[in-house]
């Protein structure tokens, strides 16, 4: 066997080894009065969190009744969301966010091709034709990710054992906010962790 070979057997036997190891992490998210926050962003961020991850597949934000749908994505980076218009309106698609600057001009239906996100950050989408249209693209650098239901719980499963920075992003924090941080060890059992913003929501 080739050291090449020798090395690719080993790499897929310890990925093999830390996945049977990987452990359920349960993120509360609340806000300064204790009560629950859903539809935020949690994720786990390491070195290896990052060489981990991967593009998803089939991710979209629709435009359906005039609003985006999910009003809320997480992806990884490098991930391609498609932009569907199901109203029977056109919609002009947008973003001048740092992160993702693009522009879906007036249209309906499906544009041909979807708009990939390749840089993490936070991207806030509109619509230049119906201004109370608005939408956000958290876009991470891991594969660990999840929204908070809407008891303000997220769970991420198949986490390798190892020590994570916890970060969690709420669209209704002040802009340029950014994600709340902290530091988190996961081993193979079920870990736990509370996320409590101390900022007020807009």
């Amino acid at each position: 066997m080739s050291i090449a070979s020798r090395f690719a057997l080993l790499t897929t036997l310890s990925l093999a080894a830390a996945w049977a190891q990987a452990g359920v992490v349960e993120v509360q998210v609340r806000d300064a009065g204790d009560k629950p926050m859903p539809q935020a962003v949690v994720y786990l961020e390491s070195r290896e969190a990052a060489m981990a991850a991967r593009p998803q597949r089939h991710v979209e934000i629709a435009q359906v009744g005039k609003q985006f749908n999910p009003r809320v994505t997480v992806v990884s980076v490098g991930t391609a969301v498609d932009f569907p218009n199901r109203d029977t309106v056109r919609h002009h698609v947008y973003s001048f966010s740092a992160a993702k600057n693009f522009e879906l001009k007036l249209y309906a239906g499906k544009p041909e091709n979807p708009v990939l996100f390749d840089r993490p950050g936070v991207v806030v989408l509109g619509c230049n034709i119906h201004d109370h249209m608005s939408a956000w693209v958290v876009v991470v650098e891991t594969p660990y990710h999840a929204r908070t239901d809407g008891d303000g719980r997220a769970v991420l499963e198949g986490v390798p054992p190892g020590a994570y920075r916890l970060r969690a992003w709420h669209a209704g924090l002040p802009v340029g906010t950014p994600p709340h941080e902290q530091s988190i060890v996961v081993g193979s059992a079920a870990s736990n962790a509370t996320v409590r913003f101390q900022k007020a929501l807009q």
